[in-house]
């Protein structure tokens, strides 16, 4: 089995970040030794490409917290509050439209949306907390 190919360019990563640990074994898997090797390498290059993609979710994940970050510290400026449910609603019916255009459980899209959204909630209350202390 070959080395799954890096989803990112390396200057697309933050420094010091490997696209895989030390402790990673992309072959692990109960069922080695137990299924005929042809469907365990099948098995092992379709979870290769699912690494790839599980990769790929973790830094746009970073990159879309990056960004609300900066939305916190403008709210907090602002003395905006965290949350705008308008805001909150009109994407999660924006994400279930896409995802029934993709072919993915609308329901699990939102579920998935929804604890995004409260992450960063919880970010923006964060940062207005340390915003007006700062200022106290």
């Amino acid at each position: 089995m070959t080395e799954p190919k890096p989803v990112l360019s390396e200057d697309a990563r933050p420094d010091n970040v490997s696209e895989t640990t030390d402790s990673f074994d992309p072959a692990a898997s109960s069922l080695a030794g137990q299924v005929d090797r042809s469907v365990m390498d099948e098995l092992l290059s379709i979870r290769s490409s699912i690494d790839n993609i599980d990769a790929t979710l973790v830094f746009l994940l970073a990159e879309r917290f990056k960004a609300t970050q900066k939305v916190g510290v403008l709210k907090a400026t602002h003395k905006l509050p965290a949350g705008d449910p308008g805001r909150e609603a009109a994407q999660i019916s924006r994400l279930r439209r896409l995802a029934e255009e993709a072919h993915l459980d609308p329901a699990f899209a939102e579920k998935f949306l929804n604890f995004i959204i409260s992450e960063v909630i919880r970010h923006h209350e964060a940062i207005a907390e340390d915003h007006q202390a700062s200022r106290d």
